[in-house]
């Protein structure tokens, strides 16, 4: 994962497993006035209280020149 920080622990509880998940299918994030199929949603999670602690776009070239 290299659009990641360096996370070792939870925010929230202080959990140190940290879990990874993803929005993909009707989840998909879309650029705005733009065609494109998208990009998967990717999450880094607390295991422990479920805290999302991170998320990013898998593809973020798609999004390029969507911002005026």
């Amino acid at each position: 994962m290299k659009n990641t920080t360096k996370v070792i622990e939870c925010p929230k509880c202080g959990g140190k497993e940290l879990g990874k998940g993803k929005h993909s299918g009707y989840g998909v994030m879309y650029p705005e006035n733009k065609m494109s199929l998208g990009s998967d949603v990717a999450y880094i999670i607390c295991t422990e209280c479920g805290f999302i602690i991170e998320s990013y776009v898998k593809k973020p070239e798609k999004f390029k020149d969507t911002f005026f």
